[in-house]
């Protein structure tokens, strides 16, 4: 049973939560309009892993085992290195923020069908979710922006996959317990993303801007760090659903965001698709409110 939270600190984690989770795809769009793609999201994970694992092992946290690390490892690429590397590039060839939003939105139908490799039942809500799913992807592919991007959009779908995959793979795998686990996935997965950025050639050609600072520390100290720690602490207290409710909230905060301080426009087929996915998210959340969740899938955007 959860414990009884005090009541600020679920407030305060609950707006972290649907708000900074939010705009980070926003702020990916500020930040690589600085910073090369691939260099930016492996600076961010970089950094907030060494600050998160170098926090935890002061605190007596005990490092993760030689086994743990080469799951972290695979996690990590597959979550962070695939998963938040894909958004960030397809933003740097035009996805409109709020699309790649509404696009990762669609994680919950991928895991679900990457669940059927391990065996887990599917419930015909569920189903019912995933051929609504299925019909938003194709309505939001059918809109302006990713058909102005042909790349942008094969990336943001395979990155939103390679997210639920790795999400269902950990529940197999041994990692370390606790924010350890993130900590060593994110100094994995940032150091294979500049390993990523040096190999494709990406060049820092001048000095990023005050807001492609501002993007890079928001991103590492906000997005990564405290964004994480509030959906720890709401796990802990509160019933699986509601911790991962962030996502419905965060498509509908990002497209707000990308409309009034980015300039985005979203076409009628997008805007019917934001409708369509946001439902197929109920549909397969549904299952979550009338039982215990096993394990509850991580999200770092």
């Amino acid at each position: 049973m959860p414990t009884r939270p005090f009541p600020l600190l679920l407030v305060g984690a609950f707006a972290a939560l649907y708000l900074i989770w939010g705009s980070t795809y926003f702020v990916i769009r500020i930040g690589v309009e600085s910073w090369p793609p691939m260099l930016l999201a492996g600076l961010r994970f970089l950094i907030a892993g060494s600050l998160m694992f170098a926090w935890l092992r002061w605190r007596g946290v005990p490092a993760p085992s030689a086994r743990q690390w080469r799951s972290c490892a695979l996690i990590g690429v597959l979550l962070l290195s695939c998963g938040n590397g894909g958004v960030t590039v397809a933003e740097h060839y035009g996805v409109a923020s709020a699309v790649a939003a509404l696009a990762i939105a669609t994680v919950p139908l991928f895991a679900l069908l990457f669940g059927l490799i391990w065996g887990q039942k599917t419930t015909g809500l569920e189903w019912g979710g995933i051929l609504l799913g299925l019909v938003g992807i194709g309505l939001l592919n059918l809109g302006h922006n990713l058909q102005a991007s042909p790349v942008g959009a094969i990336l943001v779908l395979l990155a939103a996959a390679s997210w639920a995959l790795g999400s269902m793979w950990s529940r197999q795998l041994d990692l370390p317990g606790g924010a350890m686990a993130s900590a060593a996935q994110m100094l994995v997965g940032g150091a294979v993303l500049l390993l990523g950025s040096g190999l494709s050639g990406e060049r820092l050609e001048t000095l990023p801007t005050p807001a492609g600072w501002a993007a890079l520390i928001y991103l590492t100290l906000l997005g990564s760090i405290v964004a994480f720690s509030a959906y720890l602490y709401l796990l802990k207290h509160v019933r699986p659903a509601a911790a991962t409710s962030y996502a419905y909230v965060n498509p509908v905060v990002a497209v707000l965001l990308g409309i009034s301080f980015a300039g985005e426009r979203i076409g009628i087929e997008e805007g019917v698709a934001m409708m369509v996915i946001l439902s197929a998210v109920v549909l397969i959340g549904l299952p979550q409110w009338r039982r215990p969740a096993p394990t509850v899938m991580t999200r770092q955007a």
